[in-house]
């Protein structure tokens, strides 16, 4: 707990210094209980970002062989993930979808806020793609409030063309938690299908994206 605390102090401290970020909304984050953030994705950094300026803890996926490298570089970006709160899930198997969806509904069930991308991967033409409805099964069979996030600007910190991060200014944008009856996991797929549709118009309403007709892909897929 002390090294999550330290590692995601640091990070809001070097995020604004070099970013000056303008962030609104915080005060919509409830204080305690299960929350689940969503947020459109712009930048492999998106997630950093939200932890590091949530005012509390929101735990995200990242890709297990994040942790799994060897030798000193696997052994950093292990404790980097570790320190500010990711959860290493395998990609790309339907077992281990539904097993991530199980974690995060452990977690909400302990109390603590979540994240995730309904869009499932980060838009590399800047619009909003439609929501895949695990966000909208997590909020019914929960109860928990889902605070949406719209980030602006975050992927020109790491331009495709680049490995290194360019310290750009960015915007994030909390909006007010919305709210849904809980259903347990025994609701109906038009009943999560509205309800991750009502998430992700909060999501545009606050990012000012263009909205994309279909799902997006991953790039192994396009």
């Amino acid at each position: 707990m002390v090294i999550y605390s330290l590692t995601r102090h640091s990070i809001r401290a070097a995020i604004a210094g070099f970013c000056r970020p303008t962030v609104t909304g915080l005060e919509n984050v409830p204080k305690d209980g299960p929350v689940i953030v969503a947020s459109n994705h712009l930048s492999f950094l998106d997630s950093v970002i939200i932890q590091a300026l949530m005012p509390r803890g929101v735990a995200f996926f990242a890709k297990a062989e994040y942790f799994n490298g060897t030798g000193v570089k696997g052994k950093l970006m292990k404790a980097f993930f570790e320190g500010v709160g990711s959860i290493p899930v395998e990609r790309g198997e339907q077992a281990a979808s539904v097993a991530a969806l199980k974690t995060l509904l452990d977690l909400l069930d302990e109390g603590r806020g979540i994240g995730i991308y309904p869009e499932g991967t980060r838009s590399r033409d800047g619009l909003l793609y439609r929501g895949r409805t695990g966000v909208g099964w997590l909020a019914l069979t929960t109860g928990a409030p889902v605070v949406p996030v719209g980030l602006k600007g975050t992927e020109k910190l790491q331009p495709a063309d680049r490995n290194t991060i360019v310290p750009r200014h960015f915007e994030m944008v909390v909006g007010e938690p919305l709210y849904f009856g809980k259903t347990g996991p025994d609701h109906s797929l038009p009943a999560r299908r509205e309800a991750t549709d009502r998430i992700m118009d909060a999501i545009a309403a606050l990012s000012g994206q263009g909205r994309a007709p279909g799902y997006n892909k991953p790039p192994a897929q396009e």
